[in-house]
């Protein structure tokens, strides 16, 4: 590439925009352009920063690995944008990883004669810090929507006029979102949680819009080229593109309009970029008349978020699976430890830790099937009947047509409701599917109750295992560790037991021919799927696979207990066994001992019988 070239386009990223021709030139003699391949990875977390990044052709994503080694997308960077500028300012570490999506030509200029040019030529070098503390201000704004609203993020003094029903209002020219959002985000500052949390939502709704757009183009009811850039718009969303502008709180009036207005300005405003349009030009690519064509919030909204669920699903039974592997691993390990088995926490009989721990994934296995069953109920959708059910502002031939694009694009086997006029009022899957997570999460909660209980001590409580130490577990008491991964999965569990109430309460207060409560139906359930997911991860992770048993002091509990007399009834016989366990509670000693001292069996039987494998099932006995 020519320097004039570099220079000309340097000229039109925002860091250098302040600079004139001669500037850029120079800046341009430091710059060096690189081919990429998709895939390629520019720079990983924690690495030295050493370069400051510009995007000539191309798209490249910035991600951090969670402490689980997930792979999380923080922001999305095509033509023109730069990353890696806070190297400008000092020789940090990056914070992200950055990769390209596509094959791509990144302009790089080193650190090293950024700085040197920056003290060489003063005031150009004051220029660029002026700009660049413009530009670490904005992302720093960004960062800090979360406490705040996303929806104020990258404000500018430039302005679009846009108008609804209420009136005109001007919205910020950058936002991809248009006016009906921009009232929905000062009408519900409630929760703080915003579209853009739940990823699955966005695609949902992107899915539905496609499939819709591309009905009508089969219908013959919009024009080509506008469907084409409609199509396009939803493939970006689909594929993770925009999702900062879904900004509006999850729990809204309206029935969930504001989410779907939300979605159809956004799709509009990259349709008209692909047209070439600017942002607002609605005469173009219209929010309602041609993103919305053929739906109602009240089919296109719920079916988006059956999808949605149905994706969190696969993830939260991914996440519930690899926990069982867990518990099964568990289970082998310890399957040689002899243990004494306890009702209403009284000793019972012994048993092995390996049977209580594969007793857990028995227990967790089972809900499998109940999630995947109730999940399935969201394959029926509404998608066609519009407002209430009736399919009015639709072509008959719609509802087969928009079906069967949701099944290609989404991969689901996603059938049409029967009666769509019940479709559209109902939200019993909603119920079926809260119970299941209520009932994940019961089972969750209990086995965190025993993993804390077992753990407990670690000299005056049960002590026959150790969760691993993640913590100090006070601040005046040394040397104390507390359960804190078991403890966070019960408060997980109180949470969605929680949510299911407030689906069955928004179900119920469900009213003629549609459920307005449906916002907060989905942001129950979402919240819960998303905290049951990162509570088995955590769970699995921080806790499960780090237990260990104190094998020879469960040993010793079950040669002192009483309990023990239950395993040797069949073979001293049951009055023999029932002095055994008076004596033993008046002396204060154990049973094994007892058996030992009176004869009864000889140290070899007594011990065949306490063996693990003995204590795994039924067996036949010999009385003596």
């Amino acid at each position: 590439m020519k320097k004039s070239e570099i220079s000309k386009f340097l000229g039109q990223v925002e860091l250098f925009i302040d600079l004139d021709k001669n500037e850029l030139d120079l800046i341009a003699d430091l710059a060096e352009v690189k081919s990429h391949n998709a895939n390629d990875v520019l720079f990983k977390e924690n690495a030295i920063r050493q370069f400051i990044y510009i995007i000539y052709k191309g798209e490249v994503e910035l991600y951090k690995t969670t402490t689980f080694g997930e792979e999380l997308r923080i922001a999305y960077f095509k033509t023109k944008e730069f990353m890696g500028e806070a190297m400008i300012l000092d020789e940090s570490i990056h914070s992200t990883s950055c990769r390209t999506l596509t094959d791509a030509d990144i302009i790089r200029i080193s650190n090293t004669d950024f700085a040197d040019f920056i003290h060489t030529h003063h005031a150009s070098g004051v220029k660029l810090l002026t700009r660049l503390s413009r530009v670490i201000s904005r992302r720093m704004s960004v960062s800090n929507t979360k406490f705040v609203n996303i929806g104020q993020q990258y404000v500018s003094t430039e302005t679009r006029h846009e108008h609804d029903l209420l009136g005109d209002r001007e919205v910020g020219a950058e936002l991809y979102y248009g006016v009906q959002t921009l009232r929905a985000i000062e009408n519900f500052p409630i929760t703080g949680v915003t579209l853009n949390f739940y990823p699955n939502l966005i695609v949902g709704l992107a899915m539905v819009k496609q499939a819709a757009v591309r009905a009508n183009l089969d219908l013959g009811i919009i024009e080509p080229e506008i469907a084409k850039v409609i199509d396009m718009a939803c493939k970006d969303v689909i594929n993770g593109k925009h999702r900062k502008h879904f900004v509006v709180d999850m729990i809204q009036g309206g029935a969930g309009t504001s989410t779907n207005m939300n979605a159809n300005e956004v799709i509009a405003n990259i349709g008209l970029e692909y047209l070439g349009k600017q942002k607002g030009e609605y005469k173009f690519c219209h929010p309602n008349n041609h993103v919305n064509l053929s739906q109602s919030t009240n089919d296109a909204y719920p079916t988006s978020v059956k999808i949605a669920i149905m994706m969190s699903n696969k993830k939260l039974v991914k996440n519930l699976l690899e926990l069982i592997v867990s518990f099964r691993n568990k289970g082998e390990e310890f399957a040689h430890v002899i243990k004494m088995g306890r009702t209403q926490l009284q000793d019972a009989v012994p048993m092995t830790m390996g049977q209580g721990f594969e007793a857990y994934a028995v227990t967790l296995e089972e809900e499998i099937q109940r999630l995947t069953e109730n999940a399935n109920l969201f394959l029926e959708v509404n998608m066609g009947a519009t407002a209430i059910g009736t399919g009015i502002n639709s072509d008959p031939d719609y509802r087969g047509k928009v079906i069967g694009h949701l099944r290609d694009i989404t991969g689901m086997d996603i059938v049409l409701a029967r009666n769509l006029v019940e479709a559209t009022q109902d939200t019993g899957a909603f119920v079926m599917y809260s119970s299941a997570l209520k009932r994940l999460a019961i089972k969750l909660s209990k086995i965190s109750n025993d993993l804390r209980l077992l753990s407990s001590g670690p000299r005056t409580g049960f002590g026959e295992i150790n969760l691993p130490p993640m913590q100090p577990g006070s601040s005046i008491m040394p040397g104390k560790v507390n359960p804190v991964i078991p403890e966070v999965v019960n408060q997980i569990a109180f949470k969605v037991i929680g949510n299911d109430l407030t689906v069955s309460l928004g179900a119920e207060a469900g009213q003629l021919e549609l459920n307005v409560m449906e916002p907060v139906i989905v942001q129950s359930i979402m919240e819960s799927i998303e905290m049951l997911i990162n509570g088995m991860t955590t769970f699995r992770i921080r806790c499960i696979d780090g237990i260990t048993a104190n094998e020879a002091h469960c040993r010793r509990l079950v040669e002192n207990s009483i309990g023990l007399v239950t395993a040797l009834n069949p073979t001293i016989g049951y009055e023999a066994s029932t002095q055994l366990a008076k004596e033993a509670l008046e002396t204060n000693r154990g049973v094994y001992e007892l058996v030992l001292e009176k004869g009864l069996l000889s140290k070899e039987e007594l011990d065949e019988i306490l063996k693990p494998e003995n204590m795994i099932k039924p067996k036949k006995f010999i009385k003596k």
